[in-house]
């Protein structure tokens, strides 16, 4: 089916709109896999704040030349399928990358993050990091320990002031009560 030149403007356009929302892309092979697992994977991308079309290779050429990006053309190869990766880059490689483990129909071809193409083992590496919730857990972890220490110091040096004082009060009553 011939697409007009207006639709493939068209889709140049939202192509590179993903592009420019996108803080990487990862590209895959679909070959093989039906609609229903299709609609599965976008909605597995979703959930991970990503998105995943189907992309016409010379229409994603000519989007990742209008945006300014590299052009990948080893990874543009047979049927490809692009995974945009808005804000989760990490959450997305990891839903393309575990969907691809479940359905040998999915292969992940590589990726581009900035500048910087990648082959399937950083895309692979990318998908075991930690998630973006889980690496500011850790950062506010590491902010708050000094913070913790400190004030364990300190309430640990009052407790001890209290211990000596209550000492010297206790000693007090009992030489009070012995002279009496």
């Amino acid at each position: 089916m011939a697409i007009s030149r207006a639709k493939k403007e068209e889709l140049v356009k939202e192509y590179v709109d993903h592009l420019n929302n996108s803080e990487a892309i990862i590209v895959t092979d679909y070959r093989g896999l039906t609609v229903t697992e299709m609609q599965e994977l976008r909605a597995e991308i979703r959930k991970a704040e990503g998105g995943f079309v189907i992309v016409k290779n010379t229409l994603a050429r000519r989007a990742l030349e209008d945006a300014g990006l590299p052009v990948v053309d080893d990874l543009l190869t047979g049927p490809v399928g692009i995974g945009f990766c808005q804000q989760n880059v990490t959450g997305v490689a990891k839903a393309i990358t575990d969907y691809a483990k479940k359905n040998d129909a999915l292969t992940v071809k590589g990726g581009l993050m900035g500048e910087k193409v990648m082959d399937e083992a950083a895309v692979k590496n990318l998908a075991s990091l930690p998630s973006i919730d889980v690496l500011r857990a850790q950062l506010l972890g590491l902010i708050n320990a000094p913070a913790t220490q400190l004030a364990g110091v300190i309430a640990g040096s009052v407790r001890q002031l209290v211990n000596v004082v209550n000492a010297y009060a206790e000693k007090d009553t009992e030489a009070a009560s012995v002279e009496a």
